[in-house]
């Protein structure tokens, strides 16, 4: 049903402007929200519910009443989206262009004012223009100064910033988990996210990431629902891959490192998800983020791994864009430099990694746990790497890609004294200068505090092997680092604490003395090789150590080996037949494997096949299961679309009815209306009250019609009446005048016709004269031409005579012709027929010749079986 005249939303936004004009506002924001969210609206074009929104989105942000914009965008959304989404989005853009015009203006008007307060506070303060100022009168200046922009921004700024990011969740509420409107969405995300690096909004960035992630849970779970999005599809998951990637840009910008491993993981399940590959440049900015998140988490060892992918990605950029693969927009730049500085990068991670454990709060042996190697392993599925990286894996990465000749030469320098010829007594004087480039450079300055933990790892490793004391001053003396990164004592302490809290370490401090003293206990169960820690270490490095002689210990544990395998060569030159028969039997093993090589060959290959036969019908399978589910949701969704078309088809049935009855009603009133009108035409019209007119019977109406008509009729016959009299006398005057001219007129007029009669005489005769001479004179002229016709109109009928007669002779023909066909086809069927009478009376005789066979054979049969039966009977 349509809405009544003043709630039309044409005169609904005319009264609301006139309530703006007056200064009522708020309540012209009443009247929009109402005649919005009504259920009358439903039934209104969207073209004139727009300007209606339009206006009710600018009153909204002008009073901050975020809530009823919210209410009516809700219900504008249901009515709209499956007719025009185009509209949606034109609200809702303009809904968040008005909340950022907003902020911007009260940036604006809050530096105004702070300037103001500035300059009164400047001009107030001065008593005496000539006199200097005092520290203590800059201090409190300064301090003041910072706490009034503070308040200033806090009652003009703040407001309208908590306003636009109620918007923004507002208006990502209402896109989610549509298709239609899925671009809409992502520009709103990517919109939110630099509102919250603007203005460094680290709270409401946490909130937009948790809301991002319900909304991509909430699509999975509704994925049946009409207009879902499709993550499947690979549009709308390159949208939200491209979304995330700028949610972890600006988390790493704004330092939240819990909220970027976060968007990371979210990141690679929806790579797990695309079946199209991403992006070369995408996945540099990924793992790019991956070193720095983390660096800061202090993971060294992950943090070297996410630079080895970070480098061989840009090594693959790299030919693919030289071989033409690859479009140069899509990859990372790979310039010399480019692949110098991330070959530097690689080489100074994988050399920051410690060796020991660094971790200060758990023991050894929680390290090795199973929350443990369940995070280790998560982190290596960020990374895309089959196995978790080692620090000896890295190197031996780094250096099969020839890094060592892209890094820069202090840090090939650093890794050849470090890993290939490290000694304690020069460390320090070799490693100060390539320390201090290394701190000049802000990028890597960070990886200097790892640095020294590895060289004083390695220093008392290898001071172990040698001495079994040592002055703390001399230690001191070797660890000697370049300022600003020297190494104090009680860095040197705490280090060894923790190295023989971790068991890495055996060393004993007598603090009276000043003395170092390793471990010589030749029964130390000290820790040689130590597996990964929290504090980011690979592996233990003892092996890759430079070894300069066993230590005691070690000399006890590998005793009884030493003295096995010396026992074993004597053996094998004592008693030739021990060597004789360790051959025999290795002979032995090497003719029964290559006699069951064959066998196992075959069986080999035969359990291959039956795997890739299992595999092939695993994926048929699981590809005919996809198939039924796909089919399943299409039914699903089909009975969803055919029953929606269904309520939308009654919905629309029924607004139709409602307009014809509410027309009817409208022409009905009208019609009453003309009526009425005519009713009041006249010097006695009768007053009728137009506003009531569904109290008005049409059955009283049409006998006031007839009272009235019946008055105007009496009327009408009174004033004929002396109309009539009137005439009657008037005419009777005018005929007494006349009968006196009469006779003169008569006379007059008789003269006049006798005139004209002679004239109209003596024409027409001379006309009939000159007509006659003419049909004369043609005569004559067509007399010349009869022998002609005679002539020509025999020869016509002639040659049409013989026509007739040809065609009379070829239908004769035709016609026996016909006739002879005729009698043919009536003997043939005849015949026809008396055969196919034949055949069915000889197959009729042939049924009952069979049938009565066949019944003197049963009767025979019988009489058979009875007299049997009766002789048996008489035995």
């Amino acid at each position: 049903m349509p809405p009544p005249p003043h709630q039309k939303p044409e005169n609904v936004l005319k009264r609301a402007h006139e309530l703006m004009g007056v200064g009522q506002a708020p309540a012209a924001l009443t009247l929009l929200h109402e005649h919005i969210t009504s259920k009358r609206s439903r039934n209104v074009p969207i073209t004139s519910l727009e300007p209606v929104m339009l206006l009710l989105v600018e009153q909204s942000v002008e009073q901050k009443k975020g809530k009823l914009a919210k209410d009516a965008l809700y219900q504008y959304k249901n009515i709209s989206q499956n007719t025009n989404v185009g509209t949606i989005e034109l609200v809702l853009k303009k809904f968040i262009e008005l909340a950022e015009a907003k902020v911007q203006s009260a940036q604006v008007e809050a530096d105004k004012v702070q300037s103001t307060l500035e300059t009164t506070a400047a001009t107030a303060s001065i008593d005496d223009l000539e006199a200097s100022e005092t520290p203590e009168s800059i201090l409190l200046s300064t301090v003041s100064g910072e706490q009034s922009r503070d308040r200033t921004e806090r009652a003009i700024v703040t407001p309208w910033l908590k306003f636009l990011w109620e918007t923004y969740r507002t208006v990502l509420d209402i896109l989610r988990n549509n298709a239609r409107l899925e671009i809409m969405y992502q520009s709103t995300a990517m919109q939110a996210f630099e509102f919250c690096q603007k203005y460094t909004r680290k709270t409401e960035f946490r909130r937009l990431c948790e809301l991002l992630r319900n909304h991509v849970q909430t699509a999975a779970k509704y994925s049946a629902q009409m207009h879902a999005i499709n993550l499947n599809d690979p549009d709308t998951l390159q949208r939200h891959l491209e979304t995330r990637f700028q949610q972890l840009n600006v988390a790493v910008e704004l330092e939240l490192w819990q909220e970027a491993f976060r968007s990371v993981e979210d990141i690679h399940t929806l790579l797990n998800l695309s079946k199209r590959p991403p992006k070369n440049i995408m996945m540099a900015n990924y793992y790019e983020k991956l070193t720095r998140i983390f660096l800061v988490g202090e993971n060294y060892l992950f943090h070297a791994a996410a630079w080895s992918r970070y480098y061989n990605l840009l090594r693959q950029s790299a030919s693919m864009v030289a071989s033409g693969q690859s479009k140069k927009a899509d990859n990372p730049a790979t310039s010399e430099s480019d692949l110098s500085k991330a070959a530097s990068f690689v080489l100074l991670s994988a050399l920051a990694i410690p060796v020991i454990s660094t971790s200060r709060s758990r023991g050894a042996l929680v390290d090795i746990d199973e929350a443990k190697k369940n995070k280790n392993s998560r982190l290596t599925h960020l990374l895309g790497m089959a196995q978790a990286p080692t620090r000896a894996v890295l190197f031996r990465d780094a250096m099969s890609k020839g890094l060592l000749k892209r890094a820069r030469p202090e840090i090939r320098d650093l890794y050849n004294i470090l890993e290939v010829d490290f000694h304690p007594l020069h460390i320090c004087k070799k490693i100060s200068p390539i320390l201090a480039q290394i701190g000049a450079d802000a990028e890597m300055e960070k990886y200097v505090l790892p640095l020294q933990q590895v060289i004083l790892t390695r220093l008392f490793q290898q001071l172990s092997q040698v001495y079994e004391t040592v002055d703390l001053e001399f230690v001191e003396n070797l660890a000697q680092f370049p300022e600003p990164f020297q190494v104090s004592r009680d860095t040197i302490e705490k280090f060894i604490m923790n190295g023989n809290k971790k068991g890495d370490l055996a060393i004993r401090m007598d603090h009276a003395t000043g003395v170092l003293s390793f471990d010589t206990d030749i029964f130390s169960s000290t820790k040689s090789i130590q597996a990964s820690s929290s504090g980011g270490s690979a592996e233990s490095e003892t092996s890759s150590v430079q070894r300069l002689q066993n230590t005691p210990s070690e000399i006890v544990r590998t005793q009884l080996t030493r003295l096995a395998t010396s026992l074993y060569v004597t053996c094998q030159y004592i008693d030739p037949s021990f060597n004789e028969a360790r051959i025999k039997a290795r002979d032995a093993a090497y003719a029964r494997a290559k006699a069951g090589a064959d066998e196992e060959h075959r069986d080999t290959l035969a359990r291959k096949a039956i795997i890739a036969q299992r595999k092939e019908e695993a994926s048929e399978i699981q590809a005919r299961k996809e198939k039924d589910e796909a089919t399943r949701k299409r039914i699903r969704a089909a009975q969803i679309q055919e029953a929606e078309d269904k309520r939308l088809a009654q919905e629309q049935k029924e607004r139709e009815e409602k307009r014809l009855k509410a027309e009817l009603d409208r022409v009905r009133k009208e019609e009453l209306k003309k009526q009425i009108a005519d009713l009041k035409i006249g010097p006695k019209a009768i007053d009728i009250d137009v506003e009531d007119l569904d109290n008005l019977d049409s059955n009283r109406l049409r006998a006031m019609k007839l009272a009235q008509l019946e008055r105007e009729k009496n009327d009408i016959n009174e004033k004929m009446r002396i109309t009539a009299k009137r005439i009657d006398h008037l005419e009777r005057a005018f005929r007494k005048e006349e009968s006196k001219k009469l006779p003169e007129d008569y006379a007059a007029q008789r003269e006049r016709d006798l005139a004209a009669y002679e004239k109209i005489k003596a024409q027409t005769l001379k006309d009939s004269e000159a007509k006659h001479k003419e049909s004369v004179e043609l005569k004559h002229r067509l007399t010349r031409l009869v022998p002609f016709y005679e002539s020509f109109r025999e020869s016509v009928v002639e040659r049409r005579h013989d026509e007739f007669e040809k065609r009379r002779r070829d239908a004769e023909r035709e016609l026996e012709k016909q006739i002879s066909l005729r009698k043919k086809e009536f003997r043939e069927r005849k015949a026809r027929e008396k055969r196919e009478r034949e055949e069915q009376e000889r197959i009729l005789r042939e049924e009952e010749e069979r049938a009565a066979r066949e019944a003197e054979e049963k009767a025979a049969r019988e009489e058979k079986k009875r007299q049997e039966f009766a002789e048996l009977k008489a035995n």
